[in-house]
């Protein structure tokens, strides 16, 4: 009955990037495509790249590279779960919580939020032979993401034989889904140390192009060496930074007290503050060649042999006029310029050096995370909020979206609410993190933290907090969502456990209902949403049309969805109802319908109000 009225069904599969990617580029070469199938060499070619069977090119490569991409390509059938009772001000926040493997979460994210990013910062596991490290399943990430949380962290010894290997393995296709979700005027920022900073150069390479490095940022974590390190104290580590394109606009830092500190002159004319400056220039110049006349002295003064004033004799008789000539404070000294504070670049150039004294350091970022759980910290190696909102102010613009997803304690989405009530900002953040069980042995799992997650939620709740005592106009919630499987029914085609009928029927009768037994009508929603390309942070509004449960998606109620199917079902009547308020999609579960008649009408009613109906 469906396919006969040609209703689309909502597969539960997040966006088909290589699908979407194959299309852009058939429109744009749709010679190089025969019977659907790339042809790669008539592509090259086309570009003016000629193959030469030139084996000897360089390239960086490692075991299981190609199954990343695959890995990266393979669309997820999860979707993510709304857990209102974990979140604050779960109706009307526009930041998100994600619990879950970050692969599986990126690839969700993929249709709502593709380049709509501005800003993603990540600190991964620098690979010190105690990190965890994400082992991936090819076949079922789900119930491998399932097996993870059950158990407790991992590590990744250099006598695995695959240390560095394990660690791009983990990393490749998290950074290529990541490049994805960035604008083109976007930014990653990703923290790292020695083990791996030339891996992780060579990576970023090849996902975002080379060409597309900014900068390679030292960051003095520590104030002091460790006397009992065996070789060099290492006191740094690096925050490695590429652009999506040359779109990306880095902004000026804030000018520091001590950059202000020499306009201190004023002369009470309402020009401000100044400061003196050198009149004479390096480079020479004949037209720099003059004297300059003191009006107070009347002495003439010229440049010194082989140097020149740094403007023209027109230019310096308007500054003598406009009194921008200093002759010191007896007026009698030699000449120089008024710099004054207000002409001056109102801020300053990111250099890659950002000591400790400027952005903090390890020590500092463990003494703000006890203050916050009062006491010891229940996490072990927080970043400083003050280097996440450095990076945001080069990063981010006051509305713009942040991306965490290796988000740890949540000091990404600390950062982001403190620097939004210092600036007035509405920056949102994202955080994703996989719910890593906590070491009994832990000051964490003392505490009563039983994994990594629970832990970064009550720090954004109590920071949220403390940060609305000081503006109240700052968006300090999150809706927290988990990772899970699809709540939609599909075919189970694994093989039957026995020959008994009683289990076949058992299976069929299970696919009656589309929607999995158990789930809410709210997992429904969001995953609709999620699927639909409609970012989480939309209101849900639930309506009452002709008796019968309707929930609305937006303000402008841009989505209808309808799994009520009580009372006989939905009637032509109710989709009428329906197709009155407008909506661009109404989302029905098919057996939410009386019968196929019933259906059949819905199809009908909507097509001629120019609304499309979709089923579940």
């Amino acid at each position: 009955m469906v396919q006969e009225l040609d209703i689309k069904k909502l597969d539960g599969k997040s966006l088909d990037i290589a699908e979407a990617d194959k299309e852009k580029l058939k429109a744009v070469f749709p010679q190089c495509f025969v019977e659907g199938k790339l042809d790669i060499d008539k592509l090259l070619s086309l570009c003016g790249e000629y193959i030469d069977n030139d084996f000897e090119k360089y390239k960086f490569e490692w075991k299981g590279k190609s199954e990343c991409l695959r890995i990266a390509g393979k669309r997820s059938t999860g979707t993510l779960r709304p857990c209102p009772e974990e979140s604050v001000d779960f109706e009307n926040t526009n930041n998100l919580y994600i619990e879950g493997d970050n692969l599986e979460v990126l690839k969700l994210l993929q249709t709502a939020y593709y380049r709509k990013v501005k800003m993603i910062y990540i600190d991964p596991p620098y690979n010190t032979g105690n990190d965890f490290v994400y082992e991936d399943d090819f076949k079922d990430p789900l119930a491998k993401y399932k097996e993870i949380t059950s158990q407790t962290t991992k590590s990744n010894p250099e006598t695995m034989g695959r240390y560095h290997t394990n660690w791009l393995n983990m990393m490749y296709p998290r950074l290529r889904l990541a490049a994805n979700l960035l604008r083109d005027d976007g930014v990653i920022f990703i923290s790292i140390d020695d083990n791996e900073v030339t891996n992780l150069r060579r990576l970023c390479d090849e996902v975002f192009g080379e060409e597309n490095f900014v900068a390679q940022i030292v960051w003095q974590k520590k104030y002091a060496a460790t006397n009992d390190s065996k070789g060099f104290s290492t006191t740094h580590d690096y925050i490695v930074v590429y652009q999506k394109s040359e779109s990306f606009n880095r902004n000026l830092l804030p000018r520091t007290e001590e950059q202000n500190k020499p306009y201190k002159n004023d002369d009470g004319d309402g020009k401000g503050l100044w400061r003196s400056d050198n009149l004479l220039v390096k480079s020479f110049s004949e037209s720099g060649v003059y004297p300059i006349v003191n009006p107070n002295t009347g002495e003439s003064f010229m440049p010194p042999k082989g140097s020149c004033w740094r403007a023209s004799q027109e230019t310096m008789k308007l500054w003598l006029r406009e009194n921008r000539i200093y002759f010191g404070k007896d007026g009698k000294g030699a000449p120089q310029l008024k710099r004054y504070l207000n002409e001056v670049q109102q801020g300053r150039v990111p250099i890659t050096w950002w000591p400790f004294e400027e952005v903090g350091h390890n020590d500092a970022a463990n003494k703000e995370v006890q203050a916050l759980f009062g006491g010891k910290a229940p996490f072990d190696t927080p970043k400083p909020t003050t280097l996440i909102e450095q990076m945001i102010r080069i990063g981010s613009a006051k509305n713009d979206i942040i991306l965490d997803f290796f988000s740890g304690s949540a000091t990404t989405a600390h950062a982001v609410m403190q620097l939004n009530a210092e600036d007035g900002g509405k920056r949102q953040f994202i955080m994703v993190q996989l719910p890593e069980v906590t070491d009994e042995k832990s000051e964490a799992f003392k505490a009563g933290y039983k994994n990594i997650c629970e832990i970064g939620k009550e720090r954004i709740r109590r920071a949220g907090a403390k940060i609305k005592e000081q503006n109240a106009d700052v968006d300090v919630g999150f809706k927290v969502l988990k990772l899970d499987t699809s709540n939609l029914v599909k075919w189970d085609d694994t093989p039957l456990a026995s020959t008994d009928t009683a289990d076949l029927f058992n299976r069929m009768d299970g696919m009656i209902e589309s929607i999995k037994k158990g789930r809410s009508e709210l997992d429904v929603v969001y995953e609709v949403m999620l699927k639909l390309g409609i970012p989480a942070t939309y209101q849900v509004f639930e309506n009452n049309l002709n008796g019968r449960k309707v929930y609305s998606i937006g303000d402008d109620g841009l989505i209808l969805i309808c799994l009520d199917g009580s009372n006989g079902g939905i009637t032509p009547e109710d989709i009428t109802a329906m197709c009155e308020l407008a909506p661009a999609k109404i989302v029905a579960a098919e057996e939410a319908f009386k019968d196929d008649v019933a259906l059949s009408n819905a199809f009908y009613i909507s097509k001629d109000s120019g609304v499309e109906i979709m089923l579940l």
